[in-house]
């Protein structure tokens, strides 16, 4: 992933709250129940006050001011008051709850969906430089650690605000002067809570970087586990899977020091301003400067007031956290598509499959070998081979092909349609891939065959089948169609997954069909059944072969020789193996006649 700069957690926010501006009117309310809670919350502190001052002063209380003369009365007020006051916290504490809680599993979902299909437009080029554990981590470890922070830190945070500004209120209502001594520890409070986002912030960036590489090394692991296992490398596998669980430890470890240490600060800077509240508020009760139920309220609201600042470690420990994630989920979504798919047109139907590629050039970024100047056609019905040393363009040039990759020079047609002019969505429906390294997904073996084209027939699916020559094993299997094929094909041979690979793309009935090396891993038999499917379906579509195994294309209509990302020769069969160059080169050396 793009190595962004690091920005504030604050910035973080912000960009979150961009992101979620549909979710504004969510945010508000919740936001709101939040607040009345916590009015509601702080309120029975107050009634004590005034029920000490019903008790002491009874017919010259607060509450007989306001029409009620006996204590008797007053009392039964206050306990009328009481009620509602707590059925109302229950109320808006259910209310802010559910608000705050169905809106981060919203987001939540949202985020994910979101990073996914945006993760499946970027360049191949992104997926070859990045980890897929980084992003197994951003799209599931990432997204769940902001949903935690929403589903009780945006309360907490909003609760805090709250109860500073109206237990603030009251303080300067009652006595300035204590109002003052109370606060007194603020400023430290929050210079205290900056310095630690400041400090923690890089902190939790690293730990959020060890949880992707963590996850990398278990993806890794868990898919290698055959080779792990041939290898009988379980021990040294474990001992870097706990290295990398160490560096995990210790980035979490690093973090919590800084948080641990904040908060015997703030419980110091708590106490001070209870102190002095207790003190100088007794004095002023005792002097008669101050009324006691007063004096019983400013004691109660104080710790009410200061009390929650000793959690404001935490709160910060689970923002930043939270933000360190936001950062790298945002990224992900901010990361460039290069292959835009701006164009709306479809390829003019029907497809016949021409295909030409006319001065293409291209080099990978950081400027790797690519292809140079290729120019050549195939007409639609014929097959082309491509062969040449491994590194030498030809895969480069079917991911040109199917866009997964823009060339810098030149154009690719397709029925003399430029390729950049049509949507990607109309270009790769008519191209059918089988590549080396087969990609079978877990379920059925019905289920991988009709990929491409959901609504087949079954007639469909065994006519392809037959044709891939893959539906006599398939027969075999225990359940037919329905067998599983489990996590990549792994209760499947590789012939018998190259041949359903080979059957999908046959399915699909693309006017184009690409096989990048579908022989080059597979037994003689599956080469022999490929090389059969290959006569009978290359007379209706275009195919172009990708091979290393020469035997397999002696049939094409044209050979293509590729070198350093050029074509060197190209011809058919008997005329490069006349011609004496590399091709003929390379037949004498698999025919054992060099």
């Amino acid at each position: 992933m793009t190595q962004h700069t690091h920005t504030s957690s604050f910035a973080a926010l912000g960009r979150l709250l961009r992101y979620a501006r549909g979710y504004r009117r969510q945010i508000i309310t919740a936001s709101l129940c939040s607040l009345i809670n916590k009015l509601f919350d702080i309120a029975p502190e107050i009634l004590i006050g005034v029920a000490i001052d019903v008790v002491v002063n009874q017919e010259q209380s607060f509450v007989a001011r306001l029409g009620f003369e006996t204590a008797q009365e007053q009392i039964a007020v206050l306990a009328v008051l009481t009620f509602f006051i707590w059925a109302g916290e229950s109320l808006f504490e259910y209310l802010y709850q559910v608000l705050w809680r169905n809106l981060a599993q919203r987001l939540q979902s949202e985020l994910r969906q979101d990073t996914y299909e945006h993760a499946q437009r970027l360049d191949m080029s992104f997926f070859e430089a990045q980890s897929s554990g980084q992003l197994v981590a951003t799209m599931n470890d990432d997204v769940n650690q902001l949903e935690r922070f929403l589903d009780g830190g945006a309360n907490a945070v909003v609760q805090l605000v709250v109860t500073v500004i109206a237990v603030g209120a009251v303080f300067f209502f009652i006595s300035p002067l204590i109002a003052l001594l109370a606060f007194s520890p603020i400023p430290l409070i929050i210079w205290g809570t900056f310095y630690f986002q400041r400090k923690a912030g890089p902190l939790y960036a690293d730990v959020r970087d060890k949880v992707g590489d963590l996850s990398t090394r278990l993806t890794n692991n868990l898919g290698g586990i055959a080779t792990i296992k041939s290898f009988t490398a379980e021990r040294r596998e474990a001992e870097r899977l706990k290295a990398s669980s160490e560096a995990y430890l210790e980035a979490n470890r690093k973090a919590i020091r800084i948080s641990s240490a904040f908060i015997p600060v703030i419980r110091m800077a708590v106490l001070a301003g209870f102190l002095a509240t207790f003190t100088v508020g007794g004095l002023m009760a005792l002097e008669g400067s101050l009324n006691v139920g007063a004096y019983g309220v400013l004691v109660f609201l104080t710790q009410r007031l200061l009390w929650p600042m000793t959690g404001l470690a935490a709160l910060i420990d689970l923002f930043e956290r939270a933000m360190a994630s936001t950062r790298r989920i945002l990224n992900l979504l901010e990361e460039p598509v290069h292959a835009h798919d701006e164009s709306d047109t479809s390829l003019l139907e029907p497809v016949r499959g021409d295909v030409a590629f006319r001065n293409v050039s291209f080099s990978y970024p950081g400027g790797t070998a690519g292809v140079q100047n290729v120019d050549f056609s195939v007409t639609a019905g014929d097959t082309v081979a491509l062969v040449g040393a491994t590194g030498s363009g030809k895969s480069t040039l079917i991911k040109l092909l199917l866009r997964f990759y823009e060339p810098t020079q030149g154009d690719i047609l397709i029925d003399g349609q430029s390729t950049r002019e049509v949507s990607l969505e109309s270009l790769r429906s008519c191209i059918g891939l089988v590549s080396q390294d087969v990609y079978l997904f877990e379920g059925t073996v019905r289920e991988n065959l009709v990929y491409g084209r959901p609504d087949a027939t079954d007639s469909d699916i065994i006519e392809a089948a037959k044709t891939a020559e893959a539906w006599s094993f398939i027969e075999a299997l225990p359940q037919g169609l329905e067998t599983l094929v489990g996590e990549r094909g792994a209760r499947l041979s590789g012939g018998q997954r190259q041949r359903l690979s080979l059957a999908r793309a046959l399915l699909k009935n693309s006017p184009i069909l690409v096989l990048d090396e579908a022989t080059s891993a597979v037994d003689n038999e599956t080469e022999a059944a490929i090389q059969r499917s290959l006569k009978r379906i290359g007379h209706n579509r275009t195919v172009i072969v990708i091979a290393h195994r020469l035997s397999t294309i002696v049939d094409a209509d044209s050979i293509l020789v590729i070198e350093n990302g050029q074509i060197v020769e190209r011809g058919n069969h008997a005329a490069l193996v006349e011609k004496g160059g590399a091709y003929s080169s390379q037949w004498k050396v698999q025919t054992g006649y060099a």
